[in-house]
């Protein structure tokens, strides 16, 4: 985030270009855009352009620092590509405050506190101060005189430095800002405008993807009419027909269920890709990467989050990292705060605009976000180390249409009851089966909610997170393949924590069937346009998949009592003959027995990948846990209705047992397959 953007632009700049800006903020807007210019999504990774050169931001030090420190750090820099005085934070040895004022002092550049600017002050529109928090750049104007603010990071100090060198007459015109002053600015001091913007982004842009309430408008009462019209012709059939109509219905739920079996289970059936093994990249040639958590009350989980980040296999002076907690959640913020100073760590505080849901809360740290790539994760997280090196070899493998790599997830308190052992083993088969195999497809993939990778400017291109959707990471995959970019599977573990009692499972499930149903709704608006965009694939991934996952947990009781019903029925009658003379009744009953054995299957299939095959007798509780899921679908129908956006917290830190601990991990034979 340079003061001027890449050096070879800013070095053939002129001053009297700068002077020359005129107030109209929009073109000021288009002139930093074009000269700073967003990371571009790499295929092969490359890192931004290297400042080649003596570390002259390290001169203002050098009286400080014992020479073999100050020289340790010129190697670190060159070996990873950053300014020399970033290694010296990161390694605690100067604050980034104490830095800049040495840097004040050496050269001559103003310290800028920013606590007597406006938002008046700041010439950068409405719609441009996403740039400003990118790159750390700000253009104000005071007493009649334009400026630029910088906090430094990557080569900027070194930049800055030359810049003066060879234009004396930039002195005045740079000034310097901490990184945590800049971006307390940009989030209290601009009339909230970037929270704004994590809230209305997708629905400004493209707002037929987007599951925002509609505003009131004049035509509200003809769409009334409209959907009452539709409903005619159903409600007088089955007025008229009624039997007919029950028949025909609990068919086509039946042929939707066997689909949705059928398609998991031919996921299941496709072999992984081998992949290549790529060499290892030097920690030179490694991008930014951004990494965020959206935290609310997991002081508890906020430390071991951080020790688990911390130990990922990646330069920590590349490392972005972006924790959003909300306003009313001091205990989190007590937490980070204990932890101590984290150079590359920045704390966001997700401002009470629009709902206040975790997408929400991702798009604010979108707007700040520095890396070339981002990936997510949940405050229970515990990531394999080599996490994002194996994210970074999917995207130098396959071409720019792949915009998102999905890592596997895992249970790891599964010895905490029979309810983890089931989400274990439904996770198992999930990840480690059928998503590896059905990746194959070419289709959209249903993310899961964490350690999903993606390039960032593809992420900003779709619109981000959207953020009154409560499973946001279903609709995100599906929204990627609209604009006709792929998600791939790829074999690293982060490992997660589950809800051990009933309840908070309930509301856990609860919220992602009602994110289903939100996903399925807002991108069967238009079928056809849905067909255009995504491809047939994408069509009938979201009805069979997402459509089927809501619709075979809702329909689930209706098929299951259809068959009591008539069972009991048929045991007044004496004969089991009677019991088949039903209509369908074949139908339903392979309906249900596929269901049952097919979730048995792949369940199987992921706990043997994982060497967990002795808890698979919990297998045998699948009718009961599949009537679970019902309950949870007809409650988030019902809250679909009522409180749609409402973000059902789910309480970690309460896991009893870990398997992580007593040094069980995935097993070498995994390693072996691809994405």
């Amino acid at each position: 985030m340079a003061v001027a953007g890449r050096a070879s632009e800013v070095d053939g700049a002129r001053p009297q270009r700068f002077a020359s800006l005129t107030a109209s903020a929009r073109n000021l807007t288009s002139y930093i855009a074009g000269l700073l210019g967003p990371p571009p999504s790499q295929n092969d990774n490359r890192p931004g352009i290297r400042e080649p050169g003596p570390a002259v931001e390290l001169d203002c030090l050098r009286h400080l620092f014992a020479p073999s420190l100050i020289a340790a750090a010129e190697r670190r820099s060159d070996e990873i590509g950053v300014g020399a005085e970033r290694i010296l934070i990161q390694w605690g040895v100067i604050s980034e405050d104490a830095y800049l004022n040495q840097l004040a002092i050496h050269t001559g550049l103003q310290i800028e506190t920013l606590d007597d600017l406006s938002r008046a002050d700041c010439l950068v529109p409405d719609d441009g101060l996403h740039l400003c928090a990118r790159h750390g750049i700000l253009p104000i104007r005071q007493r009649g005189n334009l400026a630029y603010v910088s906090a430094p990071h990557g080569y900027t100090a070194r930049r800055i430095i030359r810049l003066i060198t060879e234009y004396p007459s930039l002195l005045t015109r740079v000034r310097l800002a901490s990184t945590a002053r800049f971006n307390a600015f940009l989030e209290n001091q601009s009339g909230n405008i970037l929270a704004r913007a994590a809230a209305e982004n997708l629905v400004t842009r493209f707002p037929v993807l987007s599951v925002a309430p509609v505003p009131a408008s004049s035509s509200r009462l003809f769409r009334f009419g409209r959907h009452l019209l539709r409903l005619a012709a159903p409600v007088a059939l089955l007025t008229l027909a009624p039997m007919l109509v029950i028949d025909t219905f609990g068919l086509i739920l039946a042929i939707w269920f066997l689909l949705f079996t059928s398609l998991r289970l031919a996921g299941c059936l496709s072999p992984p890709k081998r992949r290549r093994q790529r060499p290892r990249l030097p920690d030179s040639q490694l991008p930014i990467y951004t990494v965020i958590a959206a935290l609310y009350r997991e002081a508890s989980s906020v430390g071991p989050l951080m020790q688990y980040i911390g130990a990922l296999d990646y330069p920590p002076e590349k490392l972005d990292i972006k924790l959003v907690i909300e306003t009313d959640d001091l205990g989190t913020r007590a937490a980070i705060a204990r932890l101590g100073p984290m150079p590359h760590v920045q704390v966001i505080i997700a401002p009470d605009v629009g709902p206040r849901t975790k997408p929400k809360a991702l798009n604010c740290a979108l707007n700040f976000a520095r890396g070339t790539f981002i990936t997510v994760f949940d405050a229970e997280d515990r990531p394999e180390p080599g996490q994002l090196r194996d994210a970074l070899d999917v995207f130098r493998t396959y071409g720019p249409e792949v915009a998102c790599a999905q890592a596997s997830l895992c249970i790891d308190n599964t010895a905490d009851g029979w309810i983890p052992r089931m989400f274990t083993a439904e996770y198992a088969g999930q990840f480690d089966v059928f998503l590896q195999g059905f990746s194959n497809f070419e289709m959209p993939l249903p993310l899961g909610g964490s350690s999903n990778h993606f390039r960032t400017s593809v992420l900003r291109e779709v619109g981000g997170w959207d953020p009154y959707n409560v499973t946001e990471d279903a609709d995100l995959g599906f929204r990627l393949a609209r604009f006709r970019y792929r998600c791939v599977m790829f074999l690293s573990t982060t490992y997660e924590e589950a809800p051990a009692r009933f309840t908070a499972w309930l509301r856990q499930r609860s919220r992602w069937m009602k994110g289903w149903m939100q996903t399925w709704s807002v991108h069967m608006r238009s079928p056809r346009k849905l067909w255009r965009d995504a491809g047939a694939g994408g069509f009938f991934t979201l009805n069979i998949i997402v459509g089927g996952n809501v619709l075979t947990a809702l329909a689930h009781p209706f098929l299951l009592g259809e068959l009591l019903v008539r069972g009991v029925m048929s045991a007044f009658d004496d004969s089991v003959a009677s019991f088949f003379a039903k209509p369908f009744i074949e139908l339903y009953l392979a309906t249900i027995a596929a269901g049952y054995l097919t979730t048995i299957v792949i369940g199987l299939i992921g706990l043997a990948k994982r060497n967990l095959l002795r808890e698979a007798w919990v297998l045998a509780l699948t009718p009961v846990y599949w009537i679970f899921l019902s309950l949870a679908a007809w409650r988030a129908l019902y809250q679909l209705l009522t409180e749609p956006y409402h973000w059902e917290k789910t309480e970690h830190g309460l896991a009893q047992t870990s398997r992580m601990s007593v040094g069980r991990s995935q097993p070498d034979g995994m390693r072996d397959q691809s994405d």
